[in-house]
């Protein structure tokens, strides 16, 4: 049985370089990758803990504004409290700790920042935060088509 990866773009493509989630996103669906699943929205809800429980692996690409250029790679695990009390806009460390709660799923996540530098109204998002955008598909492509290990790509960055 092959491993199920979601990739989930968070951000507004509404406010420039946050929309560097989706536009992610949106560039690996075009590519169909087997076994991966793609999805994107404005912010994690309660409900996307459902998308999290069906996959094996998954992936929560979002813009960084403060993050290494032009991305980075970290593991994550369920948040100590789960899901707070507000549930408008939950955080992937929640999302994923319901689906363990719920579920009784222990996936495999990864923050995947890509660089972002203006978050105002507007749809074109800047040069360099494009030119972060490609070397960040450049890098995780192979990756979502198995050649090689999400832990050990992220802890190159930890060292």
């Amino acid at each position: 049985m092959s491993r199920r990866v979601l990739v989930f773009g968070i951000g507004n493509p509404g406010r420039r370089d946050d929309g560097l989630g989706p536009a992610l996103a949106e560039a690996l669906e075009a590519r169909q990758l087997a076994g991966v699943t793609i999805d994107a929205d404005y912010q994690l809800t309660i409900e996307d803990s459902v998308s999290v429980a069906e996959h094996d692996l998954v992936v929560f690409a979002d813009a960084d504004a403060v993050g290494p250029e032009p991305y980075s790679l970290k593991p994550i695990g369920p948040a100590a409290g789960g899901v707070g009390f507000s549930t408008h806009g939950a955080e992937p460390g929640g999302v994923i700790a319901l689906a363990q709660q719920v579920f009784d799923k222990k996936t495999e996540a990864y923050l995947f920042g890509i660089r972002g530098y203006e978050f105002e109204l507007s749809v074109e998002m800047t040069e360099k935060a494009k030119a972060n955008l490609e070397k960040a598909l450049a890098f995780l492509e192979p990756l979502l088509r198995g050649e090689g290990s999400f832990a050990e790509a992220a802890a190159s960055f930890c060292a």
